[in-house]
């Protein structure tokens, strides 16, 4: 390896191959390297790689760059949120700021495993009627504590016929209904 220095006009101190191979391995940026040594683009690049220098892609550069911890952190936390709330990537890579392709990445390397979209479906699905089911129960204790079915839909802004579907769902025992109004009194004068 040539241990010469390389002096350019704009560079006040000495650039040589290994002084710009350790600064790339280290994780610096071609680009940042540029500004650096006041060398252009392309003469960057061909020294680092007259350098024996293994080049990294921006993907690379960037996980370098990243707290490792915080970085397991993200991932474990990706992993929850796609394996627990049926996320989706789409959703992973929103929570984390970064693209799908990478949010997938992160998801893998915590020891996750990618879903098909019917399996996201499905979880989905199996997740809402645990939802539905748990508001039903929740209904049913409060209409059983004296609401009235009119009372719970306004309250939790459902129709009056979604709330009996929901109490139906989970076998709720119905109050009779009272109609007390002059059409429907028993007693009639003669």
């Amino acid at each position: 390896m040539n241990s010469k220095p390389l002096v350019t006009s704009d560079v006040s101190e000495a650039v040589t191959l290994e002084s710009l191979r350790r600064q790339y391995e280290s994780g610096a940026t071609v680009i940042e390297l540029v500004a650096a040594s006041g060398l252009s683009y392309g003469t960057v690049l061909n020294r680092l790689h007259d350098a024996g220098t293994v080049m990294r892609t921006s993907w690379q550069t960037r996980r370098m760059r990243q707290d490792p911890q915080a970085r397991q952190r993200l991932a474990a936390h990706l992993r929850t949120l796609y394996e627990q709330q049926g996320a989706t990537l789409t959703e992973l890579a929103a929570a984390a700021g970064e693209t799908r392709r990478a949010a997938r990445r992160l998801l893998i390397e915590a020891g996750g495993t990618v879903r098909t979209t019917q399996q996201t479906l499905r979880m989905r699905t199996a997740a809402q009627a645990a939802e539905r089911r748990k508001l039903a129960l929740f209904l049913r204790a409060r209409y059983e504590a004296g609401a009235t079915v009119p009372n719970l839909a306004k309250e939790h802004s459902y129709s009056i016929a979604t709330v009996y579907r929901l109490l139906h769902q989970v076998g709720t025992r119905m109050r009779p209904q009272h109609n007390h109004g002059p059409a429907h009194d028993i007693r009639k004068r003669p």
